[in-house]
């Protein structure tokens, strides 16, 4: 019984939270609206809907290795479609005249309870592993490279995930002997879940990994370093019953997160123009009139979602030239005016784009566009550049608030912003957006280096 004794960890934990979630839901339900519904029939409509909500929004998907962020983006997906549920109920039962008011503020109470509770888990858990080490998975990793030298430095430096880190397999040699003793191995120290290296192991070799961890109920779980797939989110689907492996799965091809990020575009950039250019932009025009002769607006044409090209607009920073289209600015580009200076390190130059938001060229947050010059040069020579170009540009984007902003010196630098592009791109989600937005406004409150 010991080899199977750790088998499924934290079997209770979902059950018991789904268990509180409800008594929450329900106990402030009939607090909220006892003297307006019948309360068994109310609680038992609450509680499925409660359930099928959770299942479909995936919010008790929370696992050792699941970031705070993503628990706040479940919270709110989870908040969002129960409050939709409530209003229905209401509407459907609309001889019980529940104001929109109790609602919210019922709905308010919920969440605020269902996060803290949440939450408190998420870090009693941890500090149970930490100091206890309890709920613990003891892990091996077979092949050895830089891939699995990171992670065996994850698992050893961040005890509060759970994982203790028992032996790294080096397979050089790619023996079955070797490869036989660390079944062996495993077997014998308890091993719960398997790291392999692809890149270390043959396809004899996979085959004979997998076909042991079923037959020792072992989970078994692979680094694809081999194909340099690592930062790419694969998407397994079935067409009928063939089995589909979609290389990229991009978040915002689904129309539910087009219309919420379209949505969020429209009211942020909207809110801007009328709060902040409004009077902002008369301000601007003299100062930038008063230092030299030109238009107050620059427009450059850029290429965006599906390489489609637009206007892009800033307001002028440098005196008037013939290579502002061909060119990017340098530290210490004569072009650039001294009001130029400070819009630049401000990044004030780029408000005049929430116009491009509001019309649709453009999104808050995305890829930043490049001059067409510039996109037809890397796309050549800078593998998956072309990538960016699934989704709309940005004003801001993951790149920038991870310090590749400005002008690219050497091929390193557009090759990490595209690295952080995808990323961005794989992982879309609004609370991201707004995370990135918070950091550029930090960033301009700052002033950053390589703004100039």
């Amino acid at each position: 019984m010991s080899t199977f004794k750790q088998g499924r960890y934290s079997v209770y934990l979902r059950p018991i939270s789904y268990l509180i979630d409800l008594s929450i839901v329900n106990a402030l339900a009939l607090f909220f609206f006892f003297k307006n519904v019948e309360p068994l029939s109310f609680v038992l409509i609450v509680s499925t809907g409660w359930i099928i909500l959770s299942t479909l929004s995936k919010f008790y998907g929370v696992y050792r290795y699941t970031r705070e962020v993503s628990i706040v983006a479940l919270i709110f997906r989870q908040l969002a479609l129960f409050t939709l549920m409530i209003f229905a109920f209401s509407g459907f039962y609309n001889d019980l005249n529940i104001s929109p008011k109790i609602i919210f503020k019922y709905v308010g109470c919920v969440f605020l309870l269902v996060a803290l509770f949440k939450f408190t888990l998420y870090y009693l858990l941890q500090k149970y592993r930490v100091s206890f080490g309890g709920n613990y998975r003891i892990t091996a990793i077979i092949g050895k490279n830089k891939q699995t030298s990171a992670l065996e430095k994850f698992f050893k430096n961040n005890p509060e995930y759970g994982y203790t880190h028992k032996k790294t397999f080096n397979l050089k040699d790619k023996s079955i002997e070797d490869l036989q003793s660390c079944f062996k191995y495993i077997k014998e120290q308890h091993i719960d879940e398997i790291y392999c290296s692809v890149s270390e192991l043959t396809n004899k070799q996979l085959n004979q990994i997998i076909d042991f961890a079923d037959n020792n109920l072992k989970i078994v779980k692979f680094l694809p370093d081999n194909k340099d797939i690592y930062s790419k989110k694969l998407k397994y689907e079935y067409y009928n019953y063939t089995p589909i492996l979609t290389l990229r799965d991009i978040p915002l091809e689904d129309s539910v997160n087009q219309f919420i990020k379209r949505l969020f575009d429209i009211i942020f950039s909207f809110t801007v123009i009328v709060f902040l250019l409004s009077w902002l932009t008369p301000l601007l025009a003299i100062l930038i009139r008063i230092e030299s002769r030109g238009p107050i607006f620059f427009k450059q044409s850029r290429n965006g979602f599906n390489y489609k090209e637009f206007d892009c607009y800033k307001f002028r920073s440098m005196t008037p030239n013939k290579n502002a289209h061909l060119h990017q600015a340098t530290r210490g580009d004569q072009r650039v005016t001294r009001i130029g200076k400070f819009i630049r390190k401000t990044s004030i130059d780029e408000l005049p784009q929430f116009f491009n938001v509001l019309f649709g060229d453009m999104s808050v947050v995305g890829p930043r566009p490049h001059m067409v010059s510039h996109t037809n040069m890397y796309a050549k020579r800078i593998d998956k550049f072309m990538v960016r170009h699934f989704v709309k540009p940005g004003i801001t984007g993951l790149a920038q608030v991870s310090g590749f902003r400005g002008e690219i010196e050497t091929d390193k630098d557009i090759i990490n912003r595209v690295k952080y592009d995808i990323f961005y791109i794989e992982n879309w989600s609004i609370l991201l957006d707004i995370k990135i937005i918070v950091q550029t406004a930090l960033n301009a409150i700052k002033g950053e280096e390589k703004a100039y």
